[in-house]
């Protein structure tokens, strides 16, 4: 009788509430948006692009399961959508942060790119084989290792799609693997002395100015039954993400301090492996750099996250687009649809159209 009554009261509160949380989720209503100190244009038409369209596209972002959007047109705040202060989890954009962080590095020779996992005493258990421990840094960089291992954060689909072990040579096929991005981790951290997430606070958000980041919005996830090499986890806003993917359009240069060196940011957003099944992009250094057509030709290459988050950076046309998906909201783990690679690159396509020529 009592397990009843609490399985009554539970539906009948999802019955009162819920309008209330598909309302809230589903409007992206923000209740409080923090001032920024980024510099905002005038208006659209100012900044040479089509309001109208602009609205189109808007309505395009709303009708999706997107959270907040922010775009930054030569170093300005074009426009700001939704909850582009609050904190969410970056997801897999973590990854393309750390490849940033590891220019320093491998410029003043503290690492080789050809450094292999055995020389860098790189285990885990079960234990690599020869073969697998001749990876290099290189290969994880580009998720080529040819170690496929259990690892730390892996979805459903990683975990269907890892090929068994030993069944390629490393640096010789691709296949998009957190047991390499999560062994970075572990190879910076040995590498510099230091610690990613101090790195980055001071050598990359203070520089850069950001508004929202706090040390309380990193976390190294441990899973010691998947792996010895635990997840580096950020939570970041999309106006910061937007510092970060400005400093990549500005080639590493920001305020007259240079951040990150143009060579290592050419060279990490260059195609430096073949992504088999995806009909948009290749893989650089952590980056998913376009080799299709419009996008191509704008230079687009694009940090990206599970659910739909990216930090979109469009060189030709002097644009960073930040969009996200807020996959804490209770709606989202209730019913988990995110924003597909499609339906992102076709909002770009919208904003895109809308600057005037």
């Amino acid at each position: 009788m009592l397990r009843r009554t609490i399985r009554m009261t539970i539906l009948f509160g999802v019955i009162i509430f819920m309008p209330i949380i598909l309302w809230i989720n589903l409007t992206g209503t923000t209740v409080f948006q923090p001032p920024t100190t980024w510099e905002e244009h005038e208006s659209p038409e100012e900044a040479g692009w089509d309001e109208d369209k602009l609205r189109e596209a808007r309505t395009y972002f709303n009708s999706l399961n997107s959270t907040a959007g922010i775009a930054i047109y030569k170093g300005k705040v074009l426009f700001s959508w939704g909850d582009t202060a609050g904190t969410t989890n970056a997801h897999s954009i973590r990854k393309s942060i750390l490849s940033g962080m590891y220019g320093e590095y491998v410029e003043n020779g503290s690492l080789d790119l050809d450094d292999t996992l055995s020389s860098l005493g790189i285990i885990d258990f079960p234990p690599l084989t020869s073969t697998e421990a001749q990876a290099e840094v290189r290969h994880l960089l580009t998720s080529q290792s040819g170690v496929y291992l259990r690892a730390g954060e892996e979805s459903w689909n990683m975990r269907r799609q890892r090929p068994n072990r030993e069944s390629h040579e490393p640096g010789t096929y691709f296949y998009y693997n957190n047991w390499d991005f999560n062994v970075l981790g572990t190879i910076y951290n040995n590498t510099s002395g230091s610690d990613l997430f101090e790195d980055f606070e001071t050598k990359l958000a203070e520089p850069l100015e950001m508004e929202d980041f706090s040390m309380s919005h990193t976390e190294y996830k441990e899973e010691p039954s998947r792996s010895l090499h635990p997840s580096y986890l950020f939570r970041m806003s999309a106006r910061d993400m937007a510092r970060i993917g400005q400093l990549y359009l500005q080639n590493g240069e920001w305020n007259g301090s240079q951040l990150i060196s143009p060579e290592w940011i050419e060279k990490s957003t260059s195609v430096q492996a073949s992504v088999p099944g995806n009909s948009i992009y290749d893989y650089g250094y952590m980056w998913w750099v376009a080799e299709e057509e419009p996008w191509k030709s704008l230079g687009l290459y694009s940090a990206v996250g599970r659910h739909g988050q990216s930090i979109d950076i469009v060189p030709e046309k002097d644009l960073v687009f930040v969009h996200r998906v807020n996959s804490n909201r209770l709606l989202f783990r209730l019913f988990p649809r995110g924003v597909t690679q499609s339906q992102r690159l076709h909002l770009l396509e919208l904003i895109l159209d809308a600057k005037i020529e």
